[in-house]
């Protein structure tokens, strides 16, 4: 059975520990357990059998804008919608609170355009953003991921 649901402060311990190969690897940014609980908020999950598989977080930058991050589905559950599933959830809840536009980062734009997004050239993307983020990624200044928008 799997089921969807927002994080609890009890969760940080295995949603870091699904996301560290992603995190060596480089595609996604390493977040301390400090900065999840400050965000947990953000968070929603994906469980199956009581087993954590997956999660994204919708993070809010403006009254307007937010921005799918941290989209994480463990390898062996790839491919059945889960991906899919997390990212429509986050942006239920972006028209629920009403956001008129949810931005990403990623380096898997066929992913995100089969959900509506569109892509965006960097240089419109909120200056806080490269600042506060994208300044602690190894990548960084030469960052190969593509800027993506969705207006709901």
């Amino acid at each position: 059975m799997i089921r969807y649901q927002k994080a609890k402060l009890s969760d940080i311990k295995s949603m870091q520990e699904l996301v560290l190969p992603e995190i060596e690897s480089g595609i996604i940014l390493n977040r301390s357990n400090d900065e999840v609980a400050t965000n947990i908020r953000s968070y929603t999950l994906c469980y199956k059998d009581n087993k954590l598989i997956g999660f994204c977080a919708l993070h809010i930058h403006t009254e307007y804008l937010a921005e799918i991050r941290s989209l994480i589905v463990k390898e062996e559950y790839r491919g059945q919608k889960i991906g899919e599933n997390l990212v429509k959830t986050c942006l239920d809840e972006a028209v629920t609170l009403g956001l008129q536009k949810v931005l990403c980062l990623t380096y898997r734009q066929p992913f995100f355009e089969r959900l509506g997004f569109v892509e965006i050239s960097k240089e419109s993307l909120p200056e806080h953003k490269i600042w506060a983020d994208c300044i602690k990624c190894k990548h960084f200044p030469v960052c190969n991921e593509v800027s993506l928008i969705k207006t709901l």
